[in-house]
């Protein structure tokens, strides 16, 4: 938590695809202006990327990227990894493999990561998965266990490392697995899915069971007798409507905001203002990493806001528990959940943490909130890795 006398911060960073990194600024550019560019077309170049990393390059990749997570500020990533398989889609000998490097990468940065192993089976509801997802499938729930199993033994090697589980998302599994994969796991493991991220997604997913992908969930959740709860952690959730973002905020579940990546990939702007009125629970992730910064995730979670409804600090004045600063709103909510997000226990603390310089002049007369204000809005340049 932010405390003035220590005037120290550190983050948590509750989504993370390392690979990924490899690919900032490579689809910036087109070769032709009049080109259709959007999520879809992203998506494409990106499993070029998957399919050609080695083991090898992903532990360099993820090295680097991790230093830098931890440069910025954040002590801890929930790495939501799927890059399971070799280049032709065959096993390794270590099912675990990838992940192990990843948690290798980990500790060689000195952050902590909470792997999440995720299932991804097919390629949208009902859809048979493409050849460019090869790496990524898990031919059933069996097979995803017994990488589940492996990833236990790799998350070992390391203290700061913990085990996390995911789905990629309802499109990618159908609903008998996700069931089974959330029912087996306790509250004390966090469960990551990627939902309602782009409207296409929406609509494929009313096509086909004629519910909106949260309503559809916590349909068949519910029939299943398996609770949503505090461990579930739902990615995006951009394009979720009333109803569905009060599902989420009754059952304590926690959605995980990645701002730059949603604007880089033209996502949308998830509905803030609402889910905070019911008291709803979110945290932040870099995602893609085209920035690697959490002040700026926070600052454009509320300034998407601003620009939507344009007013300032829409934020305040909000929920059971009205807070009178945005600044700590989104300091404190966010520090919350994304401990959650990584399955850390309240007595555990993470590495890292950044000094805020009060001694700027930026910081002159201000106390508590105003700080804390200064900090989110004015950025990293108050900061100092001392």
């Amino acid at each position: 938590m932010f405390n003035v006398a220590l005037s120290r911060v550190e983050f948590s960073n509750a989504h993370s695809h390392a690979f990924q990194y490899a690919m900032v600024g490579k689809t910036e550019v087109t070769s032709n202006a009049n080109r259709a560019d959007d999520f879809w077309s992203w998506r494409r170049a990106m499993y070029q990327i998957a399919l050609g990393i080695s083991p090898d390059e992903l532990e360099k990749v993820a090295t680097r990227l991790y230093q830098d997570m931890l440069n910025a500020g954040y002590g801890g990533v929930a790495e939501f990894h799927y890059l399971h398989h070799d280049q032709n889609g065959n096993a390794y000998s270590n099912p675990a493999e990838m992940g192990e490097r990843l948690v290798t990468a980990a500790k060689a940065a000195g952050i902590a990561i909470t792997l999440v192993p995720v299932y991804y089976n097919q390629g949208n509801f009902g859809v048979e998965s493409d050849p460019n997802q090869r790496r990524f499938i898990s031919k059933n729930v069996d097979e995803y266990f017994r990488l589940v199993e492996a990833t236990q033994k790799a998350v070992k090697l390391y203290d700061q490392a913990r085990l996390g589980v995911g789905v990629h998302s309802l499109r990618a599994a159908n609903k008998e697995d996700v069931i089974q994969i959330f029912k087996y796991f306790g509250p004390d493991v966090p469960k990551h899915l990627h939902i309602s991220e782009q409207i296409k997604e929406v609509n494929d997913c009313i096509a086909a069971t004629g519910l909106r992908p949260v309503e559809y969930l916590f349909d068949f959740m519910s029939k299943a007798s398996v609770q949503i709860d505090s461990s579930y952690h739902l990615v995006h959730a951009t394009h979720s409507n009333d109803k569905e973002l009060e599902l989420i905020a009754n059952s304590g579940a926690n959605v995980v905001l990645c701002p730059t990546t949603e604007g880089n990939l033209g996502d949308g702007f998830f509905s803030i203002e609402k889910f905070v009125a019911l008291d709803g629970s979110f945290s932040i992730g870099s995602d893609s990493h085209i920035s690697i910064d959490p002040l700026e995730e926070l600052r454009w979670i509320d300034y998407g806001a601003r620009l939507r409804l344009q007013k300032r600090n829409p934020l305040c004045g909000l929920g059971s528990k009205p807070y009178t600063s945005s600044a700590r709103l989104l300091y404190e909510k966010t520090q919350t959940a994304g401990r959650r997000a990584l399955g850390l226990k309240p007595e555990e603390t993470l590495p890292g943490g950044l000094k805020v310089d009060t001694s700027l002049p930026a910081f002159a007369g201000k106390s508590g909130d105003e700080i804390l204000a200064t900090l989110i809005y004015g950025g990293s340049r108050y900061l100092r890795n001392d």
